[in-house]
């Protein structure tokens, strides 16, 4: 099953900090809000299947909340919320039609790992890191369509 792009920028856009305690770190590169760069993005196949998407991510008690925003090239709007942490456990994305699951895991201070799980089978893997000056968030992601035949898309957003 293919999960729908929103739900990819939301699995990328769950950005993360280290599993321990968030109260005892001050603020990270991947807290603040992030803005789609459609033309820095690759969709294969295309077109991409959002004109403009924002996400907001921020710290939340012991682990983090992100908001995310999409606009869909005819104005349809999409807004989708998931509150979790970075332990490899499935947590709930809100604001789909379906029973979406993301799960984080931190592999380095700028790069993250995420599972996404539809009906609990797994319809994405991908990768998030941030770029050096943490201005940029790329992750790339492993997913299949309806018929099963394997893509990749790579998904950049700016810090703004």
């Amino acid at each position: 099953m293919r999960i729908g792009f929103a739900a990819a920028i939301v699995i990328w856009l769950m950005s993360a900090i280290s599993p321990i305690s968030l109260k005892a770190q001050a603020p990270t590169a991947w807290f603040g809000t992030w803005k789609l760069n459609v033309a820095k993005s690759i969709y294969n196949p295309g077109p991409p299947p959002y004109k403009r998407a924002t996400s907001n991510i921020e710290p939340y008690e012991d682990g983090i909340r992100d908001n995310d925003d999409f606009v869909r090239w005819r104005g349809e709007t999409v807004h989708v919320e998931w509150t979790g942490k970075f332990d490899g456990r499935d947590y709930a994305v809100e604001g789909v039609d379906y029973p979406l699951t993301n799960a984080y895991t931190r592999i380095d201070e700028d790069t993250l790992k995420v599972v996404a799980k539809v009906d609990g089978q797994i319809t994405s893997v991908s990768r998030i890191t941030l770029s050096p000056d943490h201005r940029t968030m790329t992750m790339v992601s492993e997913s299949s369509n309806t018929q099963g035949q394997p893509f990749t898309t790579t998904t950049v957003y700016e810090k703004q």
